[in-house]
């Protein structure tokens, strides 16, 4: 490369790879293990103080587990990855690194909704108060920070809706009073969005979704620059006895191998769909970043540089049964939870039941849709024969 900084691609195809290492192997192989054995007292004792950084203890990682972090990282340009059992899981260790009983917490309004789930039932409890805020109103979040604050949590876009944060202007209220600021990055990934180039000080991915790309594992993983930081999250996780399983740190590290051409293709499918949607007499909003006239579209233009196929629409007034009529008989697009695989999936969702400091204001119901790798003119036919039956039923 004469030591020229490689592309994105590049990183993307070969990071992680270290054949001299595994007998010319291509591929990390899975390693399952849980005891690691030591020649010596003194590489044991060496093996301890650096339980962070190497093969230790099956619970702290295996060569699997590290290459999987190494490549994460090395997306978004950082130092640190560390791959945990599930998306939430990639959301809640950074939060409870760094609150403890009696701080306070300030929170994005459209938050994924387990993030919601997760304050009322952990964090309240044990006495640190979270204030939801409008991720749009970027100017009025230092005049919630509060002596006792200690993070700010952030989502790019933003669950169900997909507003698009400023992040950089919520960053630095972060960085001025000396708060953490997590941003939840799992639509764009690193490969299309870089919050910690935006002053965020953890990048967190549910590796579920695009990183693995095939709907078959649970993972997220946690990106950052600062080796404190990594560390205080990686003492908290592995205190509660989290270790992200070698099997799906290797299938999430093969499926990155095609993430650009598969994000590529997931998103010109979902924009193809939302052009169409947007024509539909049964729609009122589409909600899509990366389309033309939509909410957030020119922030997403400003700090992004591609996305994903997730995106909501907004119907206009319909009744839950005309809804059902619409989806129940769809043949592409199945009815399920999770997205970021290679299949079409729709949901109907309702976001009002899950915010605090904004009020919705759909027209009529909403529905997410996640664009799989399907040829789009024949998604496009299903919903079509989908609105048929919504019409048929009572529905505009």
């Amino acid at each position: 490369m004469n030591d020229k900084k490689p592309k994105q691609d590049t990183v993307l195809a070969r990071a992680g790879n270290r054949p001299r290492e595994h007998k010319g192997i291509i591929n990390p192989p899975v390693y399952h293990a849980s005891t690691v054995v030591f020649p010596t007292v003194a590489a044991l004792e060496e093996g301890v103080r650096n339980r962070f950084k190497g093969v230790y203890y099956g619970l702290y990682g295996t060569p699997t587990t590290f290459a999987l972090e190494e490549a994460v990282a090395a997306i978004e340009g950082a130092s640190f990855g560390f791959a945990v059992p599930s998306g939430l899981a990639a959301i809640t260790m950074p939060i409870g690194a760094f609150v403890r009983p009696g701080d306070h917490i300030l929170a994005v309004d459209n938050a994924y909704e387990p993030v919601r789930g997760f304050s009322d039932r952990f964090l309240k409890p044990f006495g640190i108060e979270v204030t939801f805020f409008d991720p749009l109103a970027p100017d009025r979040v230092a005049s919630l920070v509060r002596p006792n604050t200690k993070l700010i949590y952030l989502e790019t876009p933003g669950s169900l809706t997909l507003e698009v944060p400023d992040i950089a202007v919520l960053a630095s209220v972060g960085r001025e009073r000396g708060l953490k600021v997590l941003v939840d990055n799992t639509w764009a990934t690193g490969l299309h969005f870089k919050p910690l180039d935006h002053g965020a000080d953890v990048s967190i991915y549910a590796a579920t979704k695009y990183l693995a790309g095939h709907s078959d594992l649970m993972l997220g993983v946690i990106v950052c620059r600062d080796e404190a930081v990594h560390v205080a999250i990686k003492q908290f996780a592995h205190g509660l006895g989290l270790a992200a399983a070698p099997d799906d740190c290797y299938l999430t590290l093969r499926g990155m191998r095609t993430l650009s051409v598969r994000l590529e293709r997931h998103l010109g499918n979902s924009l193809k769909l939302a052009r169409w949607l947007r024509d539909r007499p049964e729609v009122a909003r589409v909600l899509h970043p990366a389309l033309e006239g939509s909410p957030g579209h020119e922030l997403w233009k400003r700090d992004f540089t591609g996305g994903g196929g997730l995106f909501s629409v907004v119907l206009r007034p319909a009744s839950p049964a005309a809804v059902a009529a619409m989806l129940n008989d769809l043949k592409l697009f199945g009815m399920g939870f999770s997205w970021g695989g290679y299949e079409s999936l729709i949901i109907p969702a309702d976001p009002a039941k899950c915010r605090s400091a904004t009020i919705w204001d759909g027209a009529g119901p909403l529905l997410r849709i996640q664009t799989g790798l399907e040829d789009p003119d024949d998604l496009i036919a299903d919903l079509a024969l989908g609105f048929e039956r919504l019409s048929r039923a009572g529905g505009r």
